[in-house]
């Protein structure tokens, strides 16, 4: 009680001194509150960005397998390379809802497509320049069926935005023969929406789709083709795709599946299940990892920056408060030697010191708190408005692109849309944690700044003091 009461006296009396060393460690307190709670809202950006990224796994070529003692120099090399690549075994849709039944996927989901002639609409192409536009191959049209909206990565990017849609389009548009078509076929056709179209497959067998949508590719302008690359794509949902196969093997399918899975860490093992499940080693699965960390990377420096501030902040203000402890002791070096002189242990002296620091150290940390609180909501709050903004706008242009108001949010998700909302209130940026980690640095940097106290209180003799004082 001796050793508080003293030092209470103490720092009351020399309130200059003591009110200085207030100061220092209101701003290291302010400094580091801001700091904290800017690492906190880096943090809370991190998080919501790495959330709005599903990790996703997809089938691709293994192009290293494929052109292992591949020798483009010699005719049997090329011709085994081609057998090699004519013998890949494909897979099915039986074969993704398989591979879908796995303890590491959590969801998933496909674009399904095949290809069809036209019966009562034409191929948007120009013959006499010498050029085919729209899609190369066998067939007029190539038809691209979703499983859900998750899959309509074209729309969701804005490589298509629809520009005419029917007011119950998303109610119909996963199940029965429907179409969204792009607006030059349309165009070119005379059609519009409600209207029916029929396609028909290599046999002749007919299947008739309803237009519900009409779209546009957003593509630059290219002087050497009339049309889109889309011009002859026709989108509609996998289930009608799946019908027509059904019911007619000759009709090849590609399929583009996309697996949602619990952990990147998995993804090895998810691969060597595919292979036992049957896919050909010639395929290998690939991840958004690296799409999903660079989404972050701006934010991660600078939640790097603020750390680096931090430790310079504490670095700079430990130093300074180094200095004055050594100016305070030597002007304190008489009221050593009597204290010392009338029986005051060294260690009860040098717990005294320690306590007037601590004393002024916790009042003045506290203030620090309150007053960078109150600042850190505005701080955090500016480096959360553009995040908001960037993510309304990305919400806006992407139900613009469906033809429609604003897509749920929960719809769209995975997508690299972040929920970033911005912080009501102080106790939001600046919560317990950050109170705990204020006071831990700041009375672990007093401490370290004391040492000068304590060795020179060591090292002072009382008779040496009182000596030089006469």
């Amino acid at each position: 009680m001796f050793i508080l009461k003293n030092a209470w006296i103490s720092i009351k009396r020399n309130k200059a001194r003591n009110i200085l060393i207030g100061i220092i460690i209101l701003i290291i307190a302010c400094a580091c509150t801001i700091t904290l709670a800017i690492k906190n809202t880096a943090g809370y950006l991190i998080d919501s960005y790495k959330n709005a990224y599903e990790k996703e796994v997809t089938i691709s070529f293994n192009r290293a397998n494929m052109m292992k003692n591949f020798d483009p120099s010699k005719i049997e090399g090329r011709e085994n390379a081609k057998e090699k690549f004519d013998n890949i075994e494909s897979y099915t849709i039986s074969d993704v809802t398989s591979f879908a039944d796995s303890e590491y996927i959590t969801s998933y989901y496909y674009t399904y497509s095949i290809g069809l002639n036209g019966n009562n609409i034409i191929k948007a192409e120009i013959n006499n320049d010498g050029f085919n536009h729209g899609k190369e191959n066998n067939t007029d049209f190539n038809l691209t069926g979703y499983s859900n909206l998750d899959a309509m990565s074209e729309f969701i990017n804005g490589t298509y935005t629809m520009s005419e849609i029917t007011d119950n389009a998303w109610d119909i548009a996963f199940d029965g023969n429907y179409v969204f078509i792009n607006e030059e076929l349309a165009n070119y056709n005379d059609l519009n929406l409600n209207d029916k179209i029929k396609l028909a497959s290599e046999d002749g067998k007919t299947y008739e789709f309803e237009i519900i949508g009409i779209f546009k590719e957003n593509e630059e302008d290219n002087q050497m083709t009339m049309f889109s690359n889309s011009a002859n794509t026709l989108v509609t949902n996998a289930n009608a795709l799946i019908s027509i196969t059904k019911n007619n093997e000759e009709i090849k399918a590609i399929i583009n599946p996309t697996f949602i899975v619990d952990s990147y860490d998995n993804v090895e093992k998810l691969q060597n299940e595919f292979y036992e499940k049957g896919l050909d080693e010639n395929f290998v699965l690939q991840t958004n990892e690296e799409e999903a960390n660079n989404a972050v990377s701006s934010i991660q420096n600078i939640n790097s920056f603020s750390t680096t501030f931090l430790t310079l902040t504490l670095i700079i203000g430990g130093i300074v408060l180094l200095v004055i402890n050594m100016i305070n002791i030597r002007e304190r070096k008489y009221e050593i030697g009597v204290l010392r002189t009338i029986g005051i242990s060294k260690l009860k002296l040098t717990i005294q010191f320690v306590l007037e620091l601590v004393i002024v150290a916790v009042i003045a940390l506290m203030l620090g708190a309150v007053f960078g609180a109150v600042s850190s909501k505005n701080v955090s709050n500016s480096l959360l408005a553009s995040e908001i903004k960037n993510s309304n706008e990305k919400v806006e242009e992407i139900g613009k692109n469906f033809g429609g108001p604003n897509m749920n949010r929960g719809q769209m998700k995975g997508k690299g849309m972040p929920v970033v909302e911005a912080y009501d209130s102080i106790d939001a940026v600046v919560d317990i944690k950050v109170i705990l980690e204020l006071l831990s640095i700041g009375i672990t940097l007093v401490l370290i700044s004391s040492i000068a106290s304590m060795v020179s209180i060591e090292r002072f003799s009382p008779l040496t003091i009182l000596k030089e004082r006469s």
